[in-house]
């Protein structure tokens, strides 16, 4: 577990700073959910790696959902022709090209794993799954604002330029309903989890009352 987080830290510390020495600045790289969501994972994992004790279970199901969000964005809509939102090619030198695929590949899939192999099952409440879109619809806000000042904007699904107030809402409202049903995809596998152990020990009380810590997480 505690090796799994440990390389989920390096993992982005790495893919930052090759990525940065791309064309792009640090700086430049900070308006991109796909920075702000692994640095967010980055210190959860190192902050959890020394812990010492179990994190709260809303907390980890966010920053594990969104740097998910990431790498399942980048590879099924940003680089998939078919989706309609394909960004065009990139020519990346190889630390680059390395720094992209450790943010949206390897770090994602380290996330998901450690959440899968080692996290304590029946935490999540169905709630969760609609508190979880508070990051991701105030990046959304964060975006459009930004994109008045520079004119600029990360993603061509809230590419107001190319799509306008119009097209941004309705792909707004698609990513928002997809994201929450992932969460809650989230949510159903952590309390099926939760049975199943609960059946193993022949505990018949809700999870509820068998994880009190979780309840007001």
């Amino acid at each position: 577990m505690k090796i799994i987080r440990l390389c989920a830290v390096v993992a982005v510390l790495a893919g930052v700073v090759l990525t940065a020495a791309g064309p792009a600045t640090a700086t430049g790289l900070l308006p991109f959910f796909t920075i702000q969501s692994n640095v967010a994972y980055g210190i959860f994992a190192a902050w959890a790696a020394f812990r010492g004790r179990d994190t709260p279970p809303a907390l980890k199901g966010a920053v594990t959902l969104y740097v998910a969000i990431t790498g399942l964005v980048y590879h099924l809509v940003l680089t998939n022709q078919a989706s309609g939102f394909a960004m065009a090619p990139v020519e990346r030198a190889l630390p680059e090209a390395i720094g992209n695929q450790l943010l949206h590949t390897v770090v994602p899939l380290l996330a998901v794993l450690d959440w899968l192999l080692f996290d304590e099952r029946g935490r999540f409440r169905w709630r969760h799954a609609l508190y979880w879109l508070a990051f991701p619809l105030g990046y959304l806000a964060f975006a459009l604002i930004r994109g008045l000042v520079v004119d600029r904007y990360p993603y061509p699904f809230i590419d107001v330029n190319a799509l306008g107030y119009d097209g941004v809402s309705i792909s707004a409202v698609g990513f928002a309903v997809a994201f929450w049903l992932l969460g809650l995809c989230f949510v159903a596998i952590d309390r099926w989890g939760g049975r199943l152990r609960r059946r193993r020990t022949g505990d018949q009380r809700p999870p509820e009352t068998t994880a009190p810590d979780a309840a007001g997480a």
